[in-house]
């Protein structure tokens, strides 16, 4: 499974990581409902359980994903400051490239 993260998002990322609370815990991208061939994304601080594979990013971030979600490999995390602040999570090599 592969997942990439931006820089913008590395940043907002690892200020969570490195926090005392979360030194036990890795970034998990999960699936929060899909429809069709087309998927919305989430993310959360977690420890991995029997379905993850972690994945190391070119950022240095352990990401969790769910090896029997599909719709996962290949996912993209990025971080805007515009129009609206926030994460985005897409799926390029699934034809998801934002949501709708």
């Amino acid at each position: 499974m592969k997942c990439k993260i931006t820089r913008n998002a590395a940043k907002k990322i690892l200020q969570e990581l490195n926090k005392e609370e979360n030194k036990e815990l890795k970034l998990r991208v999960l699936v929060t409902h899909k429809h069709g061939d087309h998927a919305h994304y989430g993310l959360d601080l977690d420890k991995p359980g029997d379905n993850d594979e972690i994945v190391m990013t070119d950022k240095e971030i352990e990401v969790l994903l769910d090896r029997n979600e599909p719709m996962l490999d290949g996912v993209k995390i990025d971080y805007l400051y515009l129009p609206q602040e926030g994460f985005v999570i897409t799926n390029p090599s699934k034809g998801n490239h934002g949501d709708h």
